[in-house]
C-alpha cells in the first residue's frame, strides 16, 4: 500500500494541476509553453496487452480553443528505491507522447535527498541515442515558502514546501503562512493539507501551530484518518505476531531449564532474536530429545 506520504504528494498535483508546470519551471528551469489550462489526465497506460502501467499523475497543459496539449508532464512521486522504475519510467513518457502527440516530461518528486540522487541517474534504454534523464524535484529544489500572500496564492506550494523543510528551523515560518493559507480553502482541502502540513514539522513548530489552533489536534480529514485506521490495525497485527514469538522463543527456553541443560549466550540470542514461528517450532520440538543446547542450532545448518 502507498504511504500517506506518496498518497499526499500525489494530491497536491492532481488538486493544482498548474503545480507541475510551475514546478518545472520555477524549480527546475525547464521551459514550459504558454497554456491557457492545466488538465489532469487519465493516469491509466495500459496497452493492447493488459498490464499494471500506472503513473502517479498525467498533467495535460491545454492551448487555444480546441484545448489541444502542448505538452504533458508525466509526475512520479518516488518515496524509495524501485528497480522497476527505470524500465517503466520511459514507458510512461513514450506512451504519453504516443497518446497525446505533443512533447512530455518526466517530472519525478521526491522529499529524500538520497532518493533525488537515486532518481536523476539517466536510463539507458539500449537503443542508440535514447537517454532518458528524469527530471528531478528534491527537497532543495523545492522553495521555502514563509510569505502569507505567496502561500494563498498557492496552497499546495506551500504544504510540499512543510513536507520537504518542515524539520528545519524554517519550519515553523513555514507552518504560519501556510494557516493564512488555509483559512481560503474548502473544508476537505483544509483538513486534508493541516493533517499533512502538522505530521511534516518538527516538534517545537507543530506545538506552535497546535496552539494557535487553539486546543488539541486530532486529524481531522477522511484520507489521514483511514491511513492512521490502517496503522493502527497493522500495528495491533503486528504486535499479536511479536508477542506469539516471544511466547514460543521463551517456551524453547523453558525447556532447556526445566531439563536442567545450560544454554550458552550466543544460542539464547538466537532463540529470542528468531522471527519465524515455524522455526522456532522446530527448535521446542528438538529441544526435548537433544542432549546439548548447541545442537539445536546445529540441525538449522546455523
Amino acid at each position: 500500500m502507498p504511504s500517506v506520504t506518496h498518497e499526499a504528494l500525489v494530491e497536491l498535483f492532481k488538486n493544482r494541476p498548474t503545480l507541475a508546470a510551475e514546478l518545472l519551471q520555477d524549480a527546475l528551469g525547464q521551459p514550459v509553453p504558454a497554456f491557457t489550462e492545466a488538465r489532469v489526465d487519465s493516469s491509466d497506460l495500459a496497452e493492447i496487452i493488459p498490464s499494471d502501467r500506472r503513473a502517479d499523475v498525467i498533467v495535460d497543459l491545454l492551448v487555444d480553443e480546441q484545448r489541444r496539449p502542448a505538452m504533458a508532464v508525466v509526475v512520479e512521486v518516488q518515496l524509495g528505491p524501485d528497480p522497476d522504475k527505470p524500465y517503466v519510467w520511459p514507458v510512461y513518457v513514450t506512451q504519453t507522447r504516443a497518446r497525446h502527440r505533443c512533447p512530455t516530461r518526466l517530472l519525478v518528486v521526491t522529499i529524500d535527498t538520497k532518493m533525488a540522487r537515486w532518481c536523476s541517474q539517466p536510463i539507458d534504454t539500449g537503443h542508440p541515442g535514447l537517454t532518458l534523464t528524469p527530471l528531478v524535484l528534491g527537497p532543495a529544489g523545492v522553495p521555502v515558502i514563509t510569505d502569507t500572500g505567496q502561500a494563498k496564492a498557492a496552497p499546495e506550494l506551500v504544504v510540499l514546501s512543510a513536507m520537504a523543510h518542515g524539520q528545519e528551523e524554517v519550519g515553523e515560518a513555514i507552518g504560519v503562512a501556510f494557516l493564512a493559507a488555509a483559512a481560503g480553502l474548502d473544508q476537505e482541502r483544509r483538513a486534508l493539507y493541516t493533517d499533512v502540513v502538522l505530521s511534516s514539522l518538527n516538534e517545537a513548530a507543530r506545538r506552535t501551530l497546535e496552539a494557535m489552533m487553539k486546543g488539541g489536534y486530532e486529524f481531522q480529514s477522511e484520507f489521514a484518518r483511514s491511513y492512521v485506521a490502517k496503522g493502527v490495525e497493522k500495528g495491533l497485527e503486528q504486535g499479536r505476531q511479536q508477542g506469539l514469538l516471544e511466547a514460543k522463543a521463551h517456551d524453547v527456553l523453558a525447556v532447556f531449564e526445566v531439563r536442567g541443560l545450560e544454554v550458552p549466550a550466543d544460542v539464547r540470542e538466537r532463540v529470542l532474536a528468531s522471527t519465524d514461528l515455524a522455526e522456532l517450532d522446530r527448535w521446542l520440538r528438538r529441544a526435548v530429545v537433544v542432549s546439548d543446547a548447541r545442537e539445536l542450532l546445529a540441525t538449522t545448518g546455523s
